[in-house]
């Protein structure tokens, strides 16, 4: 089992990904980011390249597509909120981005 970050890990863990473009959500302990593309095939090309890193990591995203925008939310099921799983995921779906 994965444990949920707290404290001051989780303090800069929020900090960096907030200065990426990551919001919290008010109603659960989730982050979550809009990518948007040029087209609908770079941003089927960019789920398809996270889907196999999550799949590696065994850390799914939800995730939704319309068009050129895929909108993220990560959070740790079984951890009840938010890990160190979540930050990894979400620093690979940037580098991805661009």
């Amino acid at each position: 089992m994965t444990d949920k970050l707290d404290g001051a890990a989780r303090d800069a863990a929020l900090k960096d990904l907030k200065a990426r473009g990551w919001e919290t959500l008010p109603d659960r302990d989730a982050i979550k980011k809009s990518f948007v593309f040029g087209n609908f095939v770079e941003a089927f090309g960019w789920m398809t390249q996270i889907a196999i890193l999550a799949e590696k990591a065994n850390h799914h995203p939800e995730w939704s597509n319309v068009y050129k925008t895929v909108e993220v939310t990560l959070t740790t099921h079984d951890a009840g909120g938010l890990s160190e799983k979540d930050v990894a995921l979400a620093a690979k779906m940037d580098e991805a981005a661009g």
